[in-house]
């Protein structure tokens, strides 16, 4: 009798305390669609079956995400996904910029980090089949339709020449000129271009090759192995050139797009997983972004190599 008073008496204080939980239910509000993504319908269809939930403003609950405490973890988790990428506002961004930003979310699937394991481990429809996978694959990797045509072979060897010259400076501007600081604060450093080389890789989605360089602490991180939790003072530089076929069956450098810089700091970039993230974009090598938020499309980007440090580079043999 005892024991059924006791079981009896805890059913209740849970029940009591459910309930309280219940009354705490924070609003998760839903901003009207301004722009949305601009994609082919059966892209979209895929996106929206799998990806809406968290990564827009037309967020659909299942009654059992409504319940606390799984409403308050949901909540939290819709309102970050949507500040990475919102398929409801990211029409409003050039057509590259979309179709770079997706690349990136394909990237995070095919490598298991999206959806998030314990998301997907309750919510089963937002995980992407193989068939959908590849067809948001073909979409990326088939150029659109008003690609502008690629640079001559003989101005895009000039202007490599140019940019191996010009040591870091703009292109176009007076040698006097200096690159301006990322909007976050990170600085350019032009000494890139006297770093080695660790690897070379390509994007498929808008055909660059890219290479990417280490400064001595990279470099010495590497032979000793410790290539898990680079230190501090690692520092990576990712060139971009357009792909451009030489006529003969090959690809050599076309137009320059864009570097890249990676400072590991772990004090000074705590907030940014440990690392400076910094862009810029073309000849002119103007900061990529309209301000520091730029950085949360480069953090979701590596996410999915967290493991490693953020760094998705495998350093080839020679640079050991």
């Amino acid at each position: 009798m005892t024991r059924m008073r006791f079981l009896t008496g805890t059913g209740i204080v849970l029940l009591l305390i459910g309930g309280a939980m219940q009354a705490y239910h924070p609003k998760l509000e839903s901003p009207p669609v301004t722009a949305e993504i601009q994609a082919p319908d059966n892209v979209k269809q895929i996106l929206r079956q799998r990806c809406y939930s968290c990564h827009s403003n037309e967020t659909k609950l299942p009654w059992y995400d409504n319940l606390a405490p799984a409403y308050w973890i949901v909540r939290s988790d819709v309102l970050e996904a949507r500040e990475h990428l919102n398929f409801s506002t990211i029409g409003a961004k050039a057509e590259a910029v979309q179709r770079g930003m997706l690349f990136e979310s394909v990237n995070t699937v095919q490598l298991g980090s999206m959806p998030l394991p314990r998301y997907l481990a309750v919510h089963r429809d937002a995980g992407v089949t193989p068939d959908e996978l590849a067809t948001l694959r073909h979409y990326l990797e088939t150029p659109p339709a008003q690609a502008s045509a690629p640079a001559p072979a003989a101005a895009a060897d000039t202007q490599f020449q140019h940019w191996i010259a010009s040591n870091g400076k703009p292109m176009q501007a007076e040698p006097d000129m200096q690159v301006q600081p990322e909007w976050n604060g990170v600085p350019f450093l032009p000494e890139y271009k006297n770093w080695k080389p660790v690897s070379s890789t390509e994007r498929w989605d808008n055909h660059t090759m890219r290479q990417i360089l280490g400064n001595d602490i990279a470099l010495k991180a590497i032979a000793d192995g410790k290539i898990d939790n680079w230190p501090d003072g690692t520092v990576f530089a990712k060139v971009a050139w357009l792909q451009q076929p030489d006529g003969k069956g090959g690809i050599t450098t076309g137009a320059f797009q864009q570097v890249e810089l990676m400072i590991k700091d772990s004090k000074k970039y705590a907030s940014a997983e440990g690392w400076g993230w910094g862009r810029w974009r073309g000849d002119d090598l103007k900061p990529y972004g309209k301000d520091a938020a730029f950085q949360n499309e480069c953090i979701s980007c590596h996410e999915p190599v967290a493991h490693s440090d953020h760094v998705y580079t495998m350093p080839i043999g020679g640079a050991q």
